[in-house]
C-alpha cells in the first residue's frame, strides 16, 4: 500500500467523480484509475461502486476511508513536525477562535505575534468551543483560543489568559440606558438577543438569570457578535456580551451598562492537546502568549 494510493484514493471519494478528481491532483484520469484499481486489488475488496458519472464508496470503502483520513491527518503531522524541529521559526499553525474573540482579541494576538517572528505563518479555524475542542483532540488543528476555558478535561490541556466581564447592552432609548449599573433581575422582562443552542456565552447568560430567578424571554438567537449588535441597534431586545467585543463602542444606538448583581464573567484563554507534545513553532507561540498577556495584566488590562 502506498501512499500515493491512498491520496488518490481519498481524493476521489471526497469528489465522488475520478476525471474531477484528477485535475485537483494534476495528474492523468487514467494514473488515478490504475492506482485505486492496485489499492482495491491489494486489499482484496471493492471500494467503490462504479455507475453513471459518480461513483459511490461501498459500505468497506466508507470505513477505509474513515480510517485512512485519520492516518493521515498524523502523516502530514508528523511532516510538518519533523520540518518544524528543523525550522522553528518557519511553522505554520492551525489557529482556532470562536466568534467572540474574532473581532479584536484575535488580531491584536497575531499582529503583535508576526511583528517578532514574521516568517511563522497561520491557518485560522473558527467554530463554537466545542467544536474548536473536538478539532483540537483530533489533530485539525494546534491549538484553540476558548471561552470558558476548560479546568478539567482528559484531552485537552486549558491554559487561562485573563477574566473579563458580561455587559449588558442595551438600545439607546431604554429606560436603564443612562443607568451606570444594573441589577440582571432589572432585565426580566425584556426581549433577550443570545447566542444560539452550542455556544457558552448563551449558557452563561442562562445561568446567570437563573441565579437571579428567572428565566429570559428569547426573542433572537444569532451566531456573531455583530448581528447580535446589530438586533439590539434596531430596538428588538437587550443582550449580555462580553466587554471586550464592546471595546468598538460607541455603536450607534446602543449602550453598554455595567451589571452588578450578579457576578457575570468568562475565562478566555487557550487549550493544548494533553495526548501529544505540541510542535516547535507552536511553543513559541504559546510561550508568546504567555508573556502578551503578563504584560497587559500587569497594565491592568
Amino acid at each position: 500500500m502506498e501512499l500515493r494510493q491512498i491520496k488518490y484514493f481519498i481524493k476521489v471519494a471526497e469528489l465522488e467523480h475520478v476525471s474531477e478528481a484528477a485535475a485537483e491532483l494534476h495528474v492523468a484520469q487514467s494514473a488515478v484509475s490504475r492506482q485505486i484499481a492496485n489499492l482495491e486489488n491489494e486489499l482484496g475488496v471493492k471500494l467503490f461502486l462504479r455507475g453513471g458519472r459518480k461513483i459511490q464508496l461501498t459500505p468497506v470503502g466508507e470505513i477505509f476511508l474513515e480510517r485512512v483520513k485519520s492516518a493521515m491527518v498524523e502523516f502530514e503531522k508528523a511532516e510538518r513536525e519533523i520540518y518544524e524541529y528543523l525550522n522553528p521559526e518557519s511553522g505554520n499553525i492551525r489557529l482556532g477562535f470562536p466568534t467572540s474573540l474574532a473581532a479584536k482579541t484575535l488580531p491584536n494576538v497575531i499582529s503583535a505575534f508576526r511583528k517578532e517572528h514574521p516568517q511563522i505563518g497561520f491557518q485560522l479555524y473558527q467554530g463554537t468551543v466545542s467544536e474548536l475542542t473536538e478539532a483540537v483532540i483530533s489533530g485539525q488543528i494546534d491549538i484553540a483560543f476558548v471561552s470558558p476555558v476548560p479546568s478539567h478535561h482528559e484531552e485537552v490541556k486549558g491554559h487561562i489568559f485573563f477574566t473579563e466581564k458580561m455587559m449588558a447592552l442595551l438600545p439607546n432609548n431604554h429606560e436603564f440606558a443612562n443607568e451606570p449599573y444594573l441589577r440582571l433581575v432589572q432585565l426580566r422582562y425584556e426581549p433577550f438577543v443570545i447566542f444560539r443552542q452550542g455556544y457558552h456565552i448563551r449558557e452563561i447568560i442562562m445561568k446567570a438569570c437563573s441565579q437571579v430567578g428567572f428565566q429570559p424571554r428569547i426573542a433572537f438567537e444569532g451566531e456573531d457578535v455583530d448581528t447580535i449588535k446589530g438586533l439590539v441597534s434596531a430596538g428588538l431586545g437587550v443582550s449580555l456580551l462580553p466587554e471586550i467585543t464592546l471595546n468598538d463602542l460607541p455603536m450607534r444606538d446602543t449602550k453598554p451598562v455595567e451589571i452588578i448583581e450578579p457576578n457575570v464573567s468568562r475565562t478566555v484563554g487557550i487549550i493544548l492537546p494533553s495526548n501529544r507534545e505540541v510542535a516547535p513553532s507552536e511553543q513559541v507561540f504559546f510561550q508568546f502568549l504567555q508573556s502578551y498577556y503578563e504584560r497587559l495584566n500587569n497594565f491592568g488590562y
